[in-house]
């Protein structure tokens, strides 16, 4: 039996999913310790599905928002035991579902200008619990596999998290060499880095991009069904569906990462 099972079908309840882990992730992104990687506005996985970064509040204790895949709903938890909740199968457009969130952390005595329009739309949302718990399978069997890679690896190394805006989950492995880069309208320097990653959209893939990117990768060769993209990112890219029906699945996924991790870290080494 193969290890990943087949997403399709799987979009419009990604869409329900892309737009709620935005109406939570403001919460954090307000709220949380920022961390200068922007860690702080992740989602991690749990054993149940995914949980942003604890938050203070004024009561001297700590929230959290949980998305439940398992139960289908989010959670807004608090250290002393209080819960809200909503269901995700509500059918709430993400302005209604992003309204809910920050009326009940405001209930908790919090307030922000908050980033609303990373959650403000006004279409019904699907929300499918199979297509839901068969996603969270995956999640779950690809987090065990980048953590098993990861583990392998030396040198400075981020968390494997989901973000919110892309809804991608994915960690970085960090060289020593240092490059200048535009943010802000300001030039900062940023170490290069390679990331791992999973895209779970309409044509599912995983993703493994150096920045910089060096044009010489684009002569080396690539494992079986994984290729180079050069639109809109540079990187190695190899389509979930090339595994969703092999026996050889978590193989092949650790052969990718570890091929693109040895052919490009040479290139992100001062």
């Amino acid at each position: 039996m193969s290890l990943f099972s087949s997403l399709t079908g799987f979009e419009p309840t990604r869409k329900t999913l892309h737009l709620y882990a935005n109406a939570i992730g403001v919460v954090p992104r307000a709220h949380a310790t920022p961390h200068n990687k922007w860690w702080h506005v992740s989602l991690r996985l749990t054993s149940t599905g995914l949980k942003t970064a604890v938050f203070n509040l004024p009561n001297g204790e700590t929230g959290w928002l949980e998305m439940d895949l398992t139960q289908h709903v989010v959670r807004l938890q608090t250290s002393y035991g209080g819960t809200f909740t909503i269901r995700m199968q509500a059918g709430l457009t993400g302005t209604e579902f992003g309204d809910q969130v920050l009326t009940a952390v405001a209930d908790l005595g919090l307030s922000a200008d908050y980033a609303r329009a990373k959650f403000e739309d006004d279409e019904p949302r699907t929300y499918d619990p199979e297509q839901a718990a068969n996603f969270f399978t995956a999640l779950t069997q690809v987090h065990q596999i980048f953590s098993a890679h990861r583990a392998t690896l030396t040198g400075q190394l981020g968390p494997i998290q989901l973000w919110p805006h892309g809804f991608d989950l994915s960690f970085e492995w960090f060289g020593t060499r240092v490059e200048s880069h535009a943010e802000n309208g300001e030039l900062q320097e940023f170490p290069a880095q390679l990331n791992l990653g999973f895209y779970p959209g309409d044509e599912p893939y995983f993703y493994s991009n150096p920045w910089p990117f060096e044009d010489k990768l684009l002569d080396a060769i690539l494992p079986d069904g994984a290729y180079w993209h050069t639109k809109g990112w540079q990187g190695a890219k190899l389509p979930y569906d090339t595994l969703s029906n092999d026996q050889n699945s978590a193989k092949r996924l650790q052969i990718f990462a570890q091929s693109v991790y040895e052919l490009a870290a040479p290139t992100l080494i001062a």
